[in-house]
């Protein structure tokens, strides 16, 4: 399954677009946010589980950091906040739907700058 998650990824950003971390596929690392640990109200712990992911991520030198699911998401995003560390964090299916142009303008909070304009449809050049 990893692969195939591997294919997806380098088919929306560009094989030349991919890092990926290490270790990976069944040896990476948990992020610190699934199995309701993200709202258990201990924050405090979360980040500091979390570093693991977050020395993972910063390893790569990426802009973005793909994730899969909502609690992934939102984990690897406060990590990168409670840190103001540099890399955006993005759902996976956000990087789908931007790649086949059907991603609405209020779908992009998480795109950085280079990402957040593009295919962008605007009714009123159609006019």
């Amino acid at each position: 399954m990893a692969e195939d998650l591997r294919f997806v990824v380098k088919k929306v950003v560009g094989e030349e677009n991919f890092v990926d971390m290490y270790p990976n596929k069944s040896n990476n690392y948990c992020c610190g946010g699934g199995g309701g640990f993200l709202q258990s109200g201990y924050a405090e712990e979360r980040h500091k589980f979390g570093q693991i992911k977050t020395d993972q991520i910063i390893a790569t030198k990426a802009d973005y950091c793909i994730t899969p699911c909502h609690n992934c998401h939102a984990q690897v995003h406060d990590l990168a906040e409670i840190h103001d560390h540099a890399w955006n964090t993005v759902h996976l299916w956000t990087l789908i739907c931007l790649s086949l142009g059907i991603l609405g303008p209020n779908e992009r909070a998480y795109l950085g700058d280079d990402l957040a304009g593009v295919a962008v449809f605007h009714p009123e050049s159609e006019m």
